[in-house]
């Protein structure tokens, strides 16, 4: 079936292992929060989408980590689970496939390469993964996983840790016990907001920015880790 819309939609929808039966999911994946429907409270953006794929991919991950690394322990398995699943890891993948230029934004967010960010390209790949799940199943949506991220899944030799594992690692080998987040603020309009965190930790503290709060949390945290000279 022919998929409408835009070239660059159909160019997506080509390197897909997947040709979907209900073509208007894939458009529904591929559409910003700024250029979806207020009236509908924008439940057409791809924000729902965007929650089955990020569980999809975290299920079908963790089989693929469980399948290829049989004697690592939880802890190793989780650590490469968040890198193979974080944003850049997203953002690279939806880049090779041609998500950004296949998105549907407003005419002021295109100038202000909104399709470029890895946050909105990690979040549009995960709500194609779920379009891909909700039109065929479990079985492509593992397909075009496994494809994408083979090479990444071999590359680590050393699995990663993020800002806030590291930072938790850290204060946990000295007695410090959790570091804590709290939330800031919340500022900007509701399809590019700001969102500030603090990540407290060793008596001291250190604020973060991000396009979401977990975003805030990462930056929040790898700047208290070099406050604490622990990076």
């Amino acid at each position: 079936m022919t998929l409408p819309g835009d070239d660059p939609v159909e160019a997506l929808a080509a390197r897909l292992p997947h040709r979907f039966h209900k073509p208007e999911l894939l458009l529904h994946a591929l559409t910003h929060r700024s250029a979806a429907d207020p009236k509908r409270s924008m439940l057409d953006s791809n924000e729902r989408l965007e929650f089955v794929g990020d569980r999809v991919l975290a299920l079908v991950m963790a089989e693929w980590l469980a399948e290829r690394f049989p004697k690592e322990r939880e802890g190793d398995l989780g650590k490469r689970l968040a890198a193979l699943v974080s944003q850049d890891a997203l953002a690279r993948v939806a880049a090779t496939l041609g998500v950004a230029a296949a998105l549907r934004v407003t005419p002021n967010e295109e100038k202000s390469g909104v399709r470029h960010r890895a946050s909105v390209l990690s979040d549009a790949l995960e709500a194609v993964l779920g379009a891909i799940y909700l039109d065929g199943g479990l079985e492509p949506a593992r397909a075009l996983i496994r494809r994408e991220w083979d090479s990444a899944l071999e590359a680590p030799v050393k699995p990663p840790s993020s800002p806030k594992s590291r930072l938790q690692e850290w204060t946990l080998g000295r007695g410090l016990g959790l570091p804590e987040y709290l939330a800031v603020s919340a500022a900007g309009p509701s399809h590019h907001p700001v969102f500030t965190v603090r990540a407290i930790a060793a008596g001291r503290e250190a604020e973060g920015q991000g396009e979401n709060k977990r975003a805030a949390e990462q930056a929040a945290a790898e700047r208290l880790l070099a406050l604490l000279g622990a990076k």
